[in-house]
């Protein structure tokens, strides 16, 4: 058997975050140009997203904090904290929900336990520390003293796909290997007003969410579903270097995110996809017709926005049906960067119109331009 994903577990923050209000606390803001509001207006009307997540309890409009760092309710003002209060914040919330994560996926894998974990790999842009969430989920979940570790840091939303592609790796090298993947994102920490537009368009979209996934080539118990791991390819484009970013401010990590960047993926999203159909000739011939989409039943798309997802529906003609993962993960969580392509493959496993042998074709994009894809199989 080649590895497969047989047990993928979401979590979010509990404070729940609701785009239209959300908007109006940043269209309140002082100081803020004509022009900004109106790209406020209509960055979060037209996101496509109704519901968010965050770890920033005081950003609930239920109650006022009472020594607020994020937001003072009492002046609907944002405030601007420094780059290591977010982090600090970062590592406070983000050592339990990787964990948690990572204790879940565990949970959901059937016939094997803490002691099976030959490899840790964890995903996150949005904050650093160590030792790091790596060390943590070996420590609290009873991991053996000699679990291999790693952590993918600051690529971005394709992140997760990397991390699942070293994670076959792992299994090929080592027909014993479990590997435990967590991805987790605290975007909204790094959330500020801004007149810039990028910043704007950022504020719209960004959320936390954290996704874990245990891979392994090891047989499944019958009635398992699980999501087999057949190939992966990685495309930079030739445009699009400086249209997708995330530095390190005094005032917090800061998001360069074009207007242009669904216009990159819309007109390069075929030849990104030419190696990946390589792999089954029968598919390269498909896509070279123009009617893949017709050969693959599922297509896990990463939301970055509902612009992005627009692009890749025309440019591959697919259907509104093979879009409803990912524009329904959009609505419900917004962006949660590198956990937002585990959170599409979770809600398509879950659909009652997925069968054993259907192909998933994934794909998520992040800073290069990069595009990361992946083909699956659905195991039932």
């Amino acid at each position: 058997m080649t590895a497969a994903i047989v047990s993928l577990q979401t979590l979010v923050p509990p404070t729940v975050l609701v785009q239209e209000q959300v908007r109006d606390v940043f269209a309140a803001q002082p100081g803020l140009s004509r022009l900004a509001q109106r790209i406020i207006a209509t960055a979060f009307d037209g996101s496509g997203i109704e519901t968010r997540h965050t770890v920033i309890e005081e950003l609930t409009l239920d109650r006022a904090a009472d020594d607020p760092v994020f937001f003072d309710q009492a002046s609907g003002q944002l405030r601007l904290p420094s780059t290591k209060t977010r982090n600090e914040h970062y590592t406070s919330a983000g050592s339990q929900l990787f964990v948690e994560a990572a204790r879940r996926a565990l949970d959901g894998a059937p016939g094997l336990a803490a002691a099976d974990i030959t490899h840790v790999v964890t995903v996150s842009c949005t904050g650093f520390y160590a030792p790091g969430p790596d060390f943590e989920i070996a420590r609290d979940l009873g991991l053996a003293p000699g679990v291999q570790r790693y952590h993918l840091g600051f690529m971005g939303c394709y992140a997760a796909m990397p991390a699942l592609r070293a994670a076959e790796q792992f299994c090929a090298a080592d027909p014993a290997a479990v590997v435990l993947v967590v991805s987790a994102e605290l975007c909204t920490l790094h959330l500020r007003s801004s007149n810039d537009p990028e910043a704007i368009v950022a504020a719209s979209l960004f959320s936390d969410g954290i996704a874990a996934a245990v891979v392994t080539d090891r047989e499944p118990p019958a009635g398992t579903t699980a999501l087999r791991l057949d190939a992966f390819e990685t495309i930079v484009t030739p445009v699009g270097e400086q249209a997708m970013a995330w530095t390190i401010g005094d005032d917090g990590f800061e998001m360069v995110l074009s207007s242009y960047v669904p216009h990159i993926i819309g007109e390069h999203i075929d030849g990104a996809l030419q190696p990946l159909m390589a792999h089954e000739t029968a598919l390269a011939t498909a896509l070279e017709a123009g009617d893949a989409a017709d050969r693959i039943e599922h297509w896990a798309i990463h939301p970055g926005g509902r612009d992005i997802l627009d692009r890749v529906q025309t440019s591959l003609a697919l259907s509104d049906a093979q879009l409803e993962p990912s524009r329904d993960t959009l609505r419900d969580f917004g962006n949660m960067s590198s956990a937002t392509i585990l959170f599409v493959l979770k809600n398509l496993l879950e659909r009652p119109t997925t069968n054993a042998g259907d192909r998933v074709a994934a794909m998520a994009f992040g800073p290069g331009l990069t595009v990361e894809s992946g083909l699956f199989t659905v195991l039932r």
